[in-house]
Order: C-alpha cells, then structure tokens, then sequence
C-alpha cells in the first residue's frame, strides 16, 4: 500500500481499537505490527482482510453483549463475556497471514511471481493461504460469538453419541453457531473478490493472451472470468466454514472445558487462557462453588487452538492448492 494510504488506515484502525476498548494496551501494540506487516504489501487487499475481519469480529462480540455475559461465567467468578483483546490473542488470529504476506512480498520483490495480477492455476499461491487464514479465523469469531445466542442447547461435536452442552462449551455446534461461521466466511469471500487483482479474461485471442486480458481459467488460461469467481467465492466461504468446524474439533479434544457446579455454566478463561479448575475463594466454601472439567484434555487454551486451527487451515488451503493447480510446494520458498 501506499505510505500516504496505509499510515492514516493503520491510524483509524487503531484508534478504533482504542476508542472501543477493543485491545489491551499490548494488544495495541500486536495490533500495530501486525497492521505494519500487512500494509508493506503493494496489494491492499490484505490489509482490508485485517480491517474486514478486526471491525467484523468486534462487532459480533458487541451483539447482545449483555444477554451473553449472563451465559457464561470469567474464571474470577463473576458473569463471562469477552474483554478486550490481549497481544496474545491479536497473533493467534494474524500470525500465520502474516508470515504468508512477508512471504509473498519477497516473491514480488524477487520476481519469482512473473505476472502484474493474480493468475488462475499458479503459480501465486501463497495469497490464497492468506485469504484461507482469515476466511477461517473470521468465521470461527462469527460462530463464536453469535452461535451462543441460539435458542437451542449446542451438541459437543466430539462426543458419541452426540450430547448436549452448555452454551459456550468448546467443541459445542448448533445450526445457528454454524450458519454464522459461514456468513463470517462469506465476508472474506466478499473482500478478496473486490479487492483481488485477478488477472481478467479479454474478447479477441491473440495466441495464448487475449487483446485486454488473459484466455479464462476454465479454458486452459490464467484469467479469471464469471465462472472463476464464483467457484472463488463458494470455496473461500466453504473452507472458511471448514475452518469453524476444525476449532470446534480441536477446541472439544485439546481444551478443557470447565463448568460451575452451582450454576451450571460455563468458566472462560481471561484473554483466552486455561481456566484453573479450583474456584476462587470465597466465605462461604461449598460444593455449589466447586468447578468440574466437562470436555477435553486441558493441553491447549484458547488461543492455541485458534492459532493451531489457523496454521492448519492455512497450510492446508496452500498444500491443497498447489496439488489442484500443480505448482510444486519447492517454489514456493
């Protein structure tokens, strides 16, 4: 991106994080070095998928916050509801597309990506990792933080036979929770096909090139017709929702979920930590203030089953490409 551009959008993304509590202070400071990352890139795109998917993400944590906070309880013993974000959780949405991003920025720079625009059927890959990270966390936050609103109890994904949870059990899944995933999704889709310099089929062939553009994907060619984009839309909203369905998976095996006894609800963890099992003191020490492990082995918290889900969806939307479009994974690096 342009400086002129970039350093006023890195300045209102971040004083909106700022004005609405959205960041802890070392949040901020993520915040900050993530958006630097995305924003050297000449391509905007990837700075908007930050943008789409910070102001998107905050926003349904605002939806019907208070009738959320009376659904769970924070691990200090008081109601739940999410805080503002720490450094901690900012790289486990981020890092991975970041590192994609300064990946392929090297390739421009080197000239290893021979074409002005993005090309159906390689060998630019990369980016699609990037758009497959965010597509993936962006619907894990929508299913997330709307799924907890739905009338019906979630079912624990890794339990059989099926049984119901608590709202806010990890690896819980409703219809409403997965719909949600999917619209996340949807608003990365969206983005990348306003924002991405698809390389655009012509009218007249001239050899291989068309006069104006490139022969389209479907035909042998690079460019990227109506056909193209819509099969571009419906697998980034596709895998995105994938991605939902994956955290849900790893978050039932891998976290721990701890329930209070007395109330029945579930404990979440400040800035997405583990939730210790013992409950605060208090003066009057009973079992109803006693809590109880429900689900998971208690290896990873929160953020590292975010972040473990946004590798895996990541790489896998590279490998998966690469073997699609046969571009060898070696020239990639």
């Amino acid at each position: 991106m342009h400086p002129y551009v970039a350093v006023p959008a890195i300045g209102l993304l971040l004083f909106r994080a700022w004005s609405h509590n959205s960041l802890t202070h070392a949040g901020l400071f993520a915040a900050t070095l993530t958006a630097i990352v995305h924003a050297i890139h000449p391509w905007p795109i990837f700075f908007a998928l930050l943008g789409v998917f910070f102001i998107g993400g905050t926003a349904t944590t605002k939806v019907k916050h208070d009738i959320k906070s009376r659904l769970t309880l924070s691990s200090t013993g008081s109601s739940g509801g999410d805080t503002a974000r720490t450094h901690v959780q900012v790289l486990a949405n981020s890092l991975p597309a970041s590192i994609l991003i300064l990946l392929h920025y090297f390739q421009l720079r080197t000239y290893k990506v021979p074409f002005g625009c993005f090309p159906y059927g390689g060998p630019d890959v990369l980016a699609i990792g990037v758009i497959a990270q965010y597509a993936a966390v962006a619907a894990d936050t929508y299913s997330s933080e709307l799924g907890i609103l739905s009338k019906s109890r979630p079912w624990l994904i890794t339990s059989f036979p099926p049984r119901q949870v608590p709202p806010g059990t990890n690896g819980g899944v409703s219809l409403a929770g997965t719909a949600a995933g999917f619209l996340g999704a949807f608003t990365i889709a969206a983005t990348s096909w306003l924002l991405m310099p698809f390389c655009l089929p012509g009218k007249r062939i001239v050899g291989e090139k068309l006069v104006g553009g490139y022969k389209p994907g479907f035909e042998g060619g690079k460019g990227w017709g109506f056909n193209e984009v819509v099969l571009w839309m419906v697998a980034v909203t596709l895998w995105g929702g994938l991605g939902s369905l994956v955290d849900s998976f790893l978050g039932g095996w891998l976290q721990e979920s701890v329930v209070d006894k007395g109330t029945g609800k579930v404990v979440e963890g400040g800035g997405g930590g583990r939730v210790p099992v013992a409950a605060p003191q208090s003066k009057k020490s009973d079992e109803k203030n006693s809590r109880n492990v429900v689900s998971g082995v208690g290896v990873l918290d929160n953020n590292g089953v975010n972040l473990l889900m946004a590798t895996i969806m990541t790489a896998g939307a590279v490998v998966a490409t690469s073997l699609v479009w046969k571009v060898p994974l070696s020239s990639l690096l």
